[in-house]
């Protein structure tokens, strides 16, 4: 029910070890290179979750995916209304200030590095989409992915920040341990009303948004997306 959060602190715990032997980041060629593997593995992993979860027949896969097309837009609407990708900016603008003045010399104190990373990790919209997949139906692949880049982002924060960059691992196990756990006692009442399907299906194609964000080829405001994921169950619920 948590292995997509184990799999993401040991990628965090290993790309924080690397950054400590090594003391540098990956040369450039090779990050653009990971990246694009991460691009297209991501891709994979969405639209399959996507593509399991729309059902056999032309009837069920068309009622799915009108239900998956409802949510995203309704799931935009309220995200904007709460300005939840606003909100997500505002952080990761902190987070970055921190980066800058460390990289510039700027002395930064021990909790620096932990807060300015766990920040970071946590509001990452894969962080909740990835936890709740995997407390939902043991979809643990979209942390797996969240962890290989997590694992390669620390190896520059702990070089900027230091060893105290590592212990953001905490906030990140606590966080998206307990929403998986949460997801996996409404699981199988989910399940009881064939809510899970519809809910999976949205996922991943917000899975496979992320991937456009990896490679670069559009710029979406996913954070605005993630309450498609409510909408989702409840639009197949009415939907009778």
């Amino acid at each position: 029910m948590i292995i997509g959060t184990i799999l993401n602190a040991a990628g965090i715990l290993l790309g924080g070890i690397l950054g400590l032997t090594l003391r540098k980041p990956l040369p450039p060629p090779r990050q653009a290179a990971l990246k694009g593997l991460l691009g297209v593995l991501t891709v994979y992993v969405g639209l399959k979750l996507t593509w399991v979860s729309l059902g056999e027949g032309m009837g069920q896969i068309a009622r799915r995916l009108a239900i998956v097309l409802m949510a995203l837009i309704l799931g935009r609407i309220t995200g904007r209304l709460l300005h939840l990708q606003k909100f997500l900016n505002r952080l990761g603008q902190h987070a970055r200030k921190n980066i800058n003045q460390a990289s510039a010399g700027t002395p930064q104190r021990f909790a620096d590095g932990f807060i300015t990373c766990a920040l970071l990790y946590c509001s990452a919209p894969m962080a909740l989409l990835g936890a709740l997949l995997d407390g939902l139906q043991g979809h643990w692949q979209t942390l797996g992915i969240k962890a290989l880049i997590d694992g390669l982002a620390m190896m520059s924060f702990v070089v900027i920040f230091g060893w105290g960059a590592i212990l953001s691992v905490v906030p990140v196990v606590a966080y998206q341990g307990t929403l998986a756990l949460g997801a996996g006692l409404v699981a199988p009442w989910l399940g009881d009303h064939d809510l899970l399907d519809s809910l999976n299906a949205t996922g991943g194609l917000l899975v496979f948004c992320v991937a456009l964000i990896i490679l670069e080829l559009k710029k979406i405001e996913l954070t605005d997306y993630l309450p498609s994921l409510v909408f989702a169950p409840l639009i197949t619920w009415l939907w009778r």
